[in-house]
Formats: structure tokens, sequence, C-alpha cells
């Protein structure tokens, strides 16, 4: 993967409640840095809010009540999420990877607002990259191409797609760093 020494590229995924921050909660994040895989972190965190989708909890397979008896606070998870970030970014620029970026970037930023500590704390800053557009951008596909089912396909990888936030960063760190080695 091209890496010109100035940035880390993180995968990041988070499971969820339901499809939109504040209104529903960030259940867990999973995190690992592309290049160094067993760089990894993951936590669960308390739900802000009783709303969910019910097929959202089938998906993830979390447990409300537990999360709230066993989750980090909102504000210790971001805390400690920030903090890793910074120390394996060691200084470089973090970048965070996803496939589905707005869904993802858009349930830790919120997260990083609203619980981060003093005013905007996220360290990935207001940007990111979506692996579906990158693959989208290199092969020239069509849209509904550009699916992480079919990219893993195209380049011949059995990954298992488990809604563990960790173990699915893990499996979009690999399809990612393939994304950027492929040539058309």
């Amino acid at each position: 993967m091209p890496n010109d020494g100035k940035h880390t590229y993180i995968s990041v995924d988070v499971e969820a409640s339901g499809p939109i921050p504040g209104e529903y909660s960030m259940l867990s994040i999973g995190a690992c840095e592309v290049e160094s895989i067993e760089n990894t972190f993951y936590i669960e965190i308390q739900p802000i809010t009783e709303k969910f989708i019910p097929e959202a909890m089938k998906v993830n397979g979390l447990s409300l009540e537990n999360l709230k008896r066993n989750g980090a606070s909102p504000y210790e998870a971001m805390t400690k999420f920030a903090d890793w970030v910074k120390r394996i970014s060691n200084a470089k620029r973090p970048v965070f990877v996803a496939f589905n970026l707005a869904f993802d970037w858009s349930f830790v930023n919120y997260y990083f607002v609203m619980y981060g500590g003093n005013g905007y704390n996220n360290p990935f800053g207001l940007s990111g990259i979506d692996a579906e557009s990158v693959w989208f951008g290199k092969t020239g596909c069509t849209w509904s191409e550009a699916s992480k089912t079919h990219i893993k396909r195209t380049l011949g990888l059995r990954l298992d797609h488990t809604h563990n936030a960790l173990d699915d960063a893990k499996e979009q760190s690999i399809v990612f760093e393939r994304i950027m080695g492929y040539y058309k």
C-alpha cells in the first residue's frame, strides 16, 4: 500500500443500535492499523438511548442490558479510543478507513463531539477514506459492483464478516490493502 510516511491508516468499524447517531447508540468500536493488523482497539459502550432497531440488534448480537451494566461510558470509550489513535499514529496524521464511511464515521464523529472532552476532539478530523469509493474509482465498475461482497470475490478473498466490530475492522483492513494494490 502506498504510504508517504506522514499518515497512519486506521480501519474502523462500529456496531450500533440503529441507523443514526444521537437517536441510537454506538455500541462498540473496533479498529486496527491497516499496515499492522495486530495493532488493535476494541471497546463496548453503554447505550445513550433506549431506542433500537430490532434488526440491528439481531445483526450485532449485543445486549443493551448487558452493555448498560458492563460497557464503558461514552466518555471513557472515546478517551481510550483517542488515546489509542494518537499512540499508534505516533505523530503521523491518522486516516479513518471504512466500508461505508458515512455510517461508521458519523457515529465516531458524533461521539467525539459529544463525549470526547473539551470541544471537538476527533483525532481523525473531518474526513476519511471510503474503501468502496476507492474501488469504484480504481476499477471504473458500477456502483453495485462496489459492494464489499463483490470486491472480496473479485480479489479472491474469503473473509468472514462477523458483525463484531474488531473482526470486521480487521477484515476491511485486509480488503483495503488489497484494493490499494489492485491494478486493473
